[in-house]
């Protein structure tokens, strides 16, 4: 069964992964927008930027965000210069360095999504006298839905299973930095089978659902 220390990381892990993919849909739908419709020389530089944690080892963006996130480094330096201490080894930093490991896993969907839907509709919208921003919330958003839809799950669904960046940045903190994965990891390490088993196991069947939701023929009907 699961302990209360279990039971503290996985509400904190429901917590992490909940915050970082709203915080990725808020911050990351301009950023899609824009790739998706921008002719800019940039656009390759953004996209690569915006896609290295898929292919960069989360312990190496771990190490360098602690190295900017502690007492000598420009965040650090400017966190502490507005009285908020240092990120590292709290649930803030942990929210950090969530949103940059799962950012392509959100703003990817989404420039999909954008891409698919062309420029007649926004150019439809144009001839209605409709300006840009009105015709974002009203003709574009709807129309990418299912784009929105994919990001939530896949954004929190990976955020629930990051390890590396989480150990490098919260470290291994009961009740504070403590996620589902360091959970698991400490039950192996003791040998405690037992325990790990029900942890790993509800994690395969999270994310067994969420391959499911996601490719189900139901699902895509219905978006």
């Amino acid at each position: 069964m699961l302990s209360p220390n279990d039971l503290a990381a996985v509400w904190l892990t429901v917590q992490l992964a909940g915050l970082t993919t709203v915080l990725l849909l808020a911050l990351g739908t301009p950023v899609a927008w824009w790739l998706a419709r921008t002719p800019s020389k940039l656009k390759g530089l953004v996209g690569s930027v915006v896609t290295l944690p898929l292919v960069l080892p989360p312990a190496v963006l771990g190490f360098y965000l602690l190295v900017l996130m502690g007492p000598q480094g420009p965040v650090g330096q400017l966190t502490q210069a507005l009285g908020l201490g240092l990120l590292p080894f709290t649930f803030a930093g942990l929210v950090v360095a969530s949103c940059l490991y799962s950012m392509p896993f959100v703003i990817q969907p989404l420039q999909q999504a954008f891409a698919a839907i062309g420029r007649a509709p926004m150019e439809a919208a144009a001839t209605l006298r409709a300006s840009p921003l009105d015709a974002f919330f009203t003709v574009a958003l709807p129309l990418a839905r299912p784009g929105f839809i994919t990001a939530a799950v896949l954004g929190f669904a990976h955020t629930v299973g990051e390890f590396g960046v989480v150990l490098m940045i919260g470290g291994n903190i009961p009740g504070k930095t403590q996620v589902l994965s360091m959970a698991i990891y400490n039950h192996v390490e003791a040998m405690e089978y037992d325990n790990a088993h029900w942890l790993a196991g509800g994690m395969l069947v999270f994310s067994f659902a969420v391959l499911l939701l996601l490719n189900s023929r139901g699902w895509n009907r219905s978006s």
